[in-house]
C-alpha cells in the first residue's frame, strides 16, 4: 500500500511540472512575439513618373542695352518695378548729340534754301532752252545744278532723321510689358552697347527646364503633366505641362533640353529658383500596389552581358499562422511612395505594414491596431 501511494504522488509530481512547463513555454513564446500592423494585398493604380532638376526662368526675358556709349543721367525704375511697353526705363546723356540734331537741322534749312533758288533758275533755263533762246550746254549744267541740289537736300534730310533717331536712342523704352528683373547699373555709371542696362521680365507665366538622358527622352512627351516643386515652398506643388523637348543632344553631355510651361498669377516662382520636376509618363492600371515602407530592399552585384552591374531585390514578409514569412518580389514599377508588384504576394494576403524591420523569416508575431491595442 505504501508502494502504490509513493508511485501515485510521483505522477501527480511530473503532471504539475509538466503542465508548469507548458504554460512558461506558451508564455514565452507570446512575449517574445513581435509587435505589427497588417494590411490585406489589393490593386490599383501607379502614376509611372520621371524626375529632373532644373531651374525657373521666366517665359519672356529681355536684356535692355544703349546703343549710345554715354555716362547714365537718370533711372526712372528700379528693381520689381511694373513697366509697359514704350515706358522709359533710363535716359543717357545726350547733349552731344542734341548739337548734331541743331547741326542738322540747320543744314536742310540751307539745302532746302538752295534747292528752291535752284529750282527757279532751273524752271527760267527750262523756260529758255524750249524758247531756243539758252544752249543745250547751258541747260544741261543747270539741270545737273537742279538734281545735285535735290540730292544734297535729301541727305540733310536723312541726316536729320538720323540724328534725331540718336536723340531718341538716349531714352531707353521698355521693349515689351512686365517686371524689372536686375538693374545692373547705377546714375553716373557709363552705359557700353556690349553690356545690358536691365532686364525685363514677363512673370505671368514661367518656364522649368532640365536636362534629360538618352534613356528618359523615349518617355517623355509634349503635353505630360509636371509637378513642380521648389526649396520655398516645401512641398506644395505647382502643375505645369512639357511645352518643349530639344530636336538635338549636346553632343559632350549626351542630354535633351526640356522645357516645361507654367502659370504663375501670383509670382510664386521666381526666375533662378531651383526647381525639381516630377513628370507623369505613364499609369499602371489594376496592379498589386505595396506600400514602399513595408518593402525591404537589397542590392547587390550580377554578371549581366559581361559586365557588374548593380540588381535591386525587394522582399516583403507576409502573415502565415501568427509568423511572418519573407517573399521576393517581382517589381514592375518603384516610385518614392509604392511599389507595382506582378509577382510574390497573391490577391487577400496578408502583409506586414509596420514593424517590417524588426522581423525576420519565421518571426513571432502578434498584430495590433494602429492604435496600439492587440487584436
Amino acid at each position: 500500500m505504501k508502494r502504490i501511494l509513493i508511485t501515485l504522488l510521483a505522477v501527480i509530481g511530473i503532471v504539475i511540472f509538466s503542465t508548469g512547463c507548458g504554460d512558461k513555454t506558451a508564455d514565452e513564446t507570446v512575449k517574445n512575439a513581435v509587435p505589427v500592423e497588417e494590411e490585406t494585398v489589393t490593386t490599383g493604380s501607379v502614376n509611372q513618373s520621371l524626375s529632373f532638376d532644373g531651374d525657373v526662368f521666366a517665359e519672356y526675358e529681355v536684356k535692355v542695352f544703349s546703343k549710345i556709349p554715354d555716362r547714365i543721367e537718370n533711372f526712372h525704375v528700379d528693381e520689381g518695378d511694373v513697366v509697359r511697353k514704350g515706358q522709359s526705363l533710363a535716359q543717357i546723356y545726350a547733349e552731344t548729340i542734341k548739337q548734331g540734331v541743331r547741326q542738322a537741322k540747320a543744314g536742310l534749312t540751307a539745302a532746302k534754301a538752295q534747292a528752291a533758288n535752284v529750282a527757279v533758275e532751273y524752271q527760267r533755263a527750262k523756260r529758255l532752252y524750249n524758247e531756243s533762246a539758252m544752249s543745250k550746254q547751258q541747260y544741261d549744267a543747270l539741270q545737273t545744278q537742279y538734281e545735285a541740289t535735290n540730292a544734297q537736300m535729301e541727305q540733310a534730310e536723312a541726316a536729320l532723321i538720323s540724328a534725331k533717331s540718336g536723340l531718341n536712342d538716349a531714352t531707353i523704352s521698355a521693349p515689351i510689358s512686365g517686371i524689372i528683373g536686375n538693374r545692373y547699373f547705377e546714375e553716373g555709371d557709363m552705359a557700353s552697347p556690349a553690356m545690358p542696362l536691365l532686364t525685363v521680365v514677363q512673370m505671368n507665366r514661367v518656364k522649368i527646364t532640365f536636362s534629360a538622358t538618352e534613356r528618359d527622352l523615349g518617355k517623355l512627351a509634349i503635353g505630360q503633366i509636371a509637378a513642380i516643386t521648389v526649396r520655398s515652398y516645401g512641398e506644395k506643388e505647382f502643375f505645369g505641362k512639357v511645352a518643349k523637348i530639344s530636336p538635338v543632344l549636346d553632343p559632350m553631355t549626351r542630354m535633351a533640353t526640356v522645357e516645361v510651361i507654367m502659370d504663375n498669377p501670383d509670382h510664386l516662382l521666381k526666375p533662378g529658383m531651383f526647381a525639381r520636376a516630377k513628370v507623369t509618363v505613364g499609369l499602371l492600371k489594376d496592379v498589386i500596389v505595396l506600400p514602399r515602407q513595408a518593402v525591404l530592399e537589397s542590392t547587390r552585384l550580377q554578371r549581366i552581358n559581361d559586365r557588374d552591374e548593380v540588381v535591386r531585390d525587394y522582399f516583403i514578409f507576409v502573415i502565415e499562422k501568427d509568423k511572418a514569412v519573407r517573399r521576393k518580389l517581382d517589381v514592375i514599377y518603384v516610385n518614392h511612395v509604392n511599389l507595382a508588384v506582378s509577382a510574390g504576394v497573391s490577391l487577400g494576403e496578408t502583409y506586414i505594414r509596420t514593424g517590417v524591420n524588426n522581423v525576420k523569416d519565421g518571426s513571432d508575431v502578434t498584430i495590433i491596431t494602429q492604435e496600439g491595442a492587440e487584436q
